[in-house]
Formats: structure tokens, C-alpha cells, sequence
């Protein structure tokens, strides 16, 4: 599949269980996300162009207070994950408030799960 994405997401660390707010049950756990929409890896399968209200339950976020952001979506995708009981889900977000912008934001700096090798000093002894 082409990728289309204008902006990369970001892989997360943090726990966070993702709802379908109106169906009342758990689509899944967020995989990655960035300000224009989410990846959620869940159980069940969804179709394509499905528009419905997500509530995600937020990790501890420093400058924020609320536990809990609903945003309305699109589903623009959904593919098997490589553990075949589980889907990844494509979302986009129909729109976001410039709260829900800066809690996005909070969370992308503070759970980000970042790649890059961190620069520890050298061991004692060791030739550079």
C-alpha cells in the first residue's frame, strides 16, 4: 500500500485502551498516532469508510487533567496484524479541538517511543 500519510506517526508507549464511545465496547489499544488520525491494534475487523466516536482513556498527561478524549473518526483502514488474532485499524480524525490538539501534542512528547540509541558515556577503560 502507498504511503499517503503527509505526516508520520509517532509508535506510543503508553497503555491506552481505545472505545467505541456510542457502541460502548473496547476497539483495541493505540499503536501510533499524530495530529491528523491513530492506528488502534484490536480484535475485530472494520470496514472501510465507517465514521464513528472513539473515546480514548489518556495516560498520565503533566499538563492535563482530563482522563478521557472522544474524537469522531473514519475508518480508512484495516489489515491483519502480523499476529493473525489481532487487526490494525487506520483511523482519521474528522476533527479535533485545539484542546484535544494540545493533549494529542502532550502525548506525543512525553509517551513517544523513539528509536534512536541513546548516547551513554563510555565504560571505564574502553578505547574509543
Amino acid at each position: 500500500m502507498k504511503e499517503r500519510r503527509k505526516e508520520e506517526r509517532k509508535n506510543l508507549m503508553a497503555y491506552t485502551q481505545v472505545f467505541d464511545l456510542y457502541g460502548g465496547f473496547l476497539l483495541g489499544y493505540l499503536g501510533d498516532m499524530n495530529l491528523h488520525g491513530a492506528m488502534v491494534i484490536g480484535e475485530r475487523t472494520m470496514t472501510e469508510n465507517t465514521e464513528l466516536t472513539i473515546s480514548m482513556e489518556l495516560p498520565d498527561l503533566p499538563n492535563t487533567q482530563a482522563a478521557r478524549m472522544t474524537i469522531p473518526v473514519r475508518v480508512v483502514w484495516c489489515q491483519q496484524d502480523l499476529s493473525p488474532q489481532f487487526f490494525n485499524i487506520g483511523f482519521e480524525f474528522k476533527e479535533i479541538s485545539p484542546e484535544q490538539k494540545t493533549m494529542i501534542e502532550e502525548i506525543l512528547k512525553n509517551y513517544e517511543f523513539r528509536r534512536d540509541t541513546p548516547n551513554y558515556p563510555p565504560k571505564p577503560g574502553m578505547k574509543l
